[in-house]
């Protein structure tokens, strides 16, 4: 008996060393070769985890070792999907092609101990940049709105044509997270629009949707945090329902009723509109969520929809997702979504639109691309799902 004891206190202890060993942080060491770089310049390196700054492109620096070379050893747990880019201190200096356009993320999946190898043989410089800020339309900017708890940040408006002119004329709205990459290049995080502006008003002039009212709410550097469940991300909803809508309502002509306010964003932009109208079914009644973070790693959201027990939700969303990189991590998760929905009665092409685009990346070009779909289905001359 006594042997069996210590014998089951020994597979105790090697079943605790043991998930403790699997989840001991894994080492990345990334190196970077830019041979057209001085030896004396501070590169840092720039991505979607807090390691990598949270997309902050003057956070964390490598340090040079020699040869244009540059070199920092960071460690994740296991699994983590890492995407990320290499700049100079701002995205006025981020890496490029040999035309100048900025590159796409770097990406790679911590799986063991690794070296992760680029290089970069190009970088955009603000006098010799190859895009220009061009806008479609009629954009106002307000700076700085307060926020409980949270960064302040600026909010974008875009009118429809002839909003100056249409005094008496009121519009539905779209809010968008990540709002300095929906309209203009030349804000935007990646050097690539959502062409929000561009897309919105060849519809509008096609009479294929109805004029509507786009404001983007700006990220911040806590973009990671207030865009997923958890104490920031209901801080942020607050802000958006108690503060920019109302401020929002007050500023301009708007259809304030829940039937005629959307939401939408990307990613983790992409779960946090579905949030949104989810908990806040009375101001939104519809959401554009584009390759949505809804289950992985450390988000879940599934689980609050499977656990919801009231009342079925008038909701209408609609729901993308690429096939490429990120993208392919994302689908497990929403498959469940997609699954959960329809356990709690919601119908697909009736509640909900799923799109698959198997040959997009996780980028605000593929976006773009899909964009017009969701528009058209949210804002038709004729309404049928609402």
């Amino acid at each position: 008996m006594r042997k069996l004891f210590f014998f089951l206190i020994f597979l105790l202890a090697s079943t605790i060393v043991a998930k403790a060993q699997q989840a001991k942080p894994v080492q990345v060491t990334f190196e970077l070769y830019a041979p057209a770089l001085p030896d004396s310049s501070t590169v840092f390196i720039v991505g979607n985890q807090p390691q990598l700054g949270n997309w902050n492109p003057a956070k964390v620096a490598m340090q040079h070792t020699g040869k244009h070379t540059w070199q920092l050893k960071l460690q994740f747990p296991e699994q983590t999907q890492l995407e990320y880019k290499y700049t100079l201190g701002s995205w006025d200096r981020e890496g490029t092609d040999a035309k100048g356009f900025p590159l796409q993320n770097f990406s790679a999946t911590v799986t063991q101990q690794t070296i992760v190898k680029d290089t970069i043989e190009h970088w955009l410089d603000k006098k010799t940049r190859p895009f220009k800020g061009g806008i479609t339309g009629t954009v106002k900017y307000h700076k700085n709105l307060k926020a409980t708890g949270l960064q302040d940040r600026d909010i974008i408006v875009w009118l429809p044509e002839g909003y100056d002119q249409s005094k008496g004329k009121k519009y539905p709205v779209l809010y968008m997270h990540d709002g300095q990459n929906i309209v203009d290049p030349a804000t935007s995080s990646f050097g690539v629009d959502w062409q929000l502006d561009e897309t919105a008003d060849s519809l509008i002039k096609a009479k294929v949707i109805e004029p509507i009212i786009i404001v983007g709410i700006y990220n911040t550097s806590d973009r990671s945090d207030e865009y997923i469940p958890g104490e920031k991300g209901s801080a942020y909803m607050n802000f958006v329902v108690h503060t920019v809508k109302p401020f929002i309502d007050k500023q301009y002509r708007t259809k304030p009723g829940r039937k005629h306010t959307a939401i939408g964003g990307s990613s983790a932009g992409g779960i946090m509109a579905f949030m949104l109208a989810w908990e806040y079914p009375k101001v939104f009644s519809e959401a554009i969520c584009m390759s949505p973070a809804f289950k992985i790693q450390h988000i879940d959201y599934v689980d609050d929809v499977l656990n919801y027990s009231g009342k079925k939700k008038k909701l209408y969303f609609y729901i993308d997702n690429g096939g490429i990189e990120l993208e392919e991590k994302l689908q497990p998760g929403i498959d469940e979504m997609l699954l959960a929905l329809k356990a709690k009665g919601y119908q697909e092409n009736k509640d909900f639109v799923w799109v698959k685009a198997p040959e997009d990346k996780h980028s605000e070009a593929a976006w773009a691309c899909r964009m017009p779909k969701a528009l058209k289905l949210f804002f038709p001359a004729k309404r049928s799902h609402k």
